[in-house]
């Protein structure tokens, strides 16, 4: 009874500071690709919720603190944040915003009395490839590393104040002296015990509506799956906090009771699985089955990742008929090579044949490109780019994403650039897609001049067309509208 009453005096934080920057908005958690934007969107922190309801749930006191998407000024969140007095404060980071964060643990740490100071941990990819560079330039307590926030902020919640053994993966300082627990591990971690997402917590009104990849909305995310099947590309930076063929999934159970309580409870109209890649065989077989016998296909649409190859037209349509709607693939290059020596595993034939399955199936495909790999010509990148346009024309794609690639610390990529003397750069805080960091044939000017291209080039009168003749409710002609908005606001980030 008494550790029950110690705990609810345990207040944890699980923060996202203000970033403010003429850039934009960060695209911070969820991403694989780091980026400022100035779309507007924000994206729903899934695994850090998960951590806030499982420390909560086993009675500590949770904080959910995101500035970002509250859109509040740096010392209002900070001032609120001291009155709170939070005994642990948690923020994940990433490469480009590392030293910022930094910067504001100087802050936090000052701003608290010496009596009341606050544990801060900082986790994410960043710091997991590179866990003492933050000890030494900064003054955190506790890096956590790999991908399962949830299991090990619980860990360490219950070693300072339960003084249960520190669980492998934690990076520290002893006496001056920086000290690990050990390698990481998930095999070990049951993703299945952890409860479902306490939305009030967390907050989902914030994230439920700005974001494009809502045609019907309030929107939400989910992941069933941690992080993908594949997990082997050299250019994810998630390959970093999930390496390997570390892939598990939530039981199908898990996930359905995930998605009746956003439909029952918060009248969700569309759920992204933003899992890496979505489960196939059996376990999406399962699923669809579950969601059709349940009658949520005609209650909520669902979006997801996927990889080219991976499905039949028979499992697309029967995904179709379960009321799937908005399927990712990463197209990235349409160069045989190039697909090769980032370990992408896939044929550049898969791309078009796929597109070709999804659209049978009436489901609405969207593509994601990235242009600057060092070994490419300037013939490469425009072979990459006419075949996203001739997509585009011939309706096997609804919409897009371009990118510069970014070499992240701990994946392959950047340990290729780092051998081959490639890198422009390492500070990180010019790793935010706004510069190339790779040396390559094309100026940083060209490279950005042939995204925008792209982005221009795919809005034919075709496309504009065949969108038009498409609208058949009063939620296309508000998604149409919304995405006409964010295209334009999209150019911006490449000016």
């Amino acid at each position: 009874m008494e550790a029950k009453l110690t705990t609810k005096k345990i207040l944890i934080s699980i923060s996202y500071p203000p970033l403010d920057s003429s850039k934009g908005t960060p695209f911070l958690t969820q991403n694989r690709q780091f980026q400022w934007t100035n779309t507007g969107n924000v994206i729903f922190p899934v695994i850090p919720a998960y951590a806030a309801t499982y420390l909560q749930k086993k009675g500590y006191k949770i904080f959910w603190d995101d500035a970002i998407a509250e859109k509040i000024s740096y010392n209002v969140w900070l001032k609120r944040l001291v009155n709170k007095n939070p005994k642990i404060i948690v923020l994940e980071t990433k490469t480009p915003v590392v030293k910022k964060h930094w910067q504001i643990i100087k802050d936090i740490k000052a701003n608290f009395s010496k009596k009341s100071q606050p544990v801060i941990v900082l986790m994410g990819d960043h710091v997991t490839a590179l866990p003492e560079e933050s000890l030494k330039y900064s003054s955190v307590d506790y890096i956590l590393t790999g991908g399962d926030y949830d299991f090990m902020l619980a860990n360490l919640v219950d070693h300072l104040y339960n003084k249960k053994p520190l669980a492998p993966g934690f990076w520290y300082r002893d006496k001056n002296k920086i000290c690990n627990s050990g390698k990481f591990s998930l095999k070990h971690h049951n993703l299945d015990v952890l409860p479902i997402i306490d939305r009030k917590l967390t907050k989902w009104h914030l994230y439920a509506y700005n974001n494009t990849n809502y045609k019907y909305k309030p929107g939400a995310y989910i992941m069933s799956g941690r992080d993908c099947w594949w997990g082997k590309c050299t250019f994810c930076s998630w390959t970093t906090i999930f390496p390997g063929q570390s892939f598990r999934s939530f039981s199908v159970k898990h996930t359905l009771a995930e998605i009746e309580n956003l439909v029952n409870n918060f009248n969700v109209k569309e759920i992204f699985d933003d899992s890496g890649t979505l489960p196939v065989g059996p376990w999406l077989k399962e699923l669809c089955d579950e969601l059709i016998k349940r009658g949520l296909n005609k209650k909520v649409k669902i979006g997801c990742n996927m990889r080219f190859g991976a499905l039949n037209q028979e499992q697309y349509n029967l995904m179709s008929k379960a009321g799937f709607r908005f399927i990712l693939y990463g197209l990235e290059s349409s160069n045989q090579k190039t697909l090769d020596l980032i370990n992408k595993n896939e044929l550049v034939k898969n791309a078009v044949n796929t597109l070709t399955l999804v659209k049978n199936a009436h489901l609405e495909p969207h593509i994601t490109i990235m242009i600057g790999y060092p070994w490419e010509s300037r013939k490469d990148i425009e072979k990459t780019l006419n075949r996203a346009r001739q997509i585009f024309k011939k309706g096997l794609a609804d919409s897009m994403q371009a990118t510069i690639v970014i070499p992240y610390p701990g994946t392959p990529l950047f340990k290729y650039c780092e051998d081959n003397n490639l890198l422009l750069t390492t500070d990180w805080d010019d790793y935010d897609m706004r510069q190339p960091i790779i040396k390559t044939s094309l100026t940083s000017q060209e490279q950005f001049n042939l995204v925008q291209s792209l982005f221009k080039g795919i809005i034919n009168p075709e496309f504009i067309i065949r969108k038009i003749l498409s609208i058949r409710s009063i939620y296309d002609i508000k998604f149409l509208a919304n995405y006409g908005i964010k295209y334009i606001q999209k150019l911006k980030d490449f000016s």
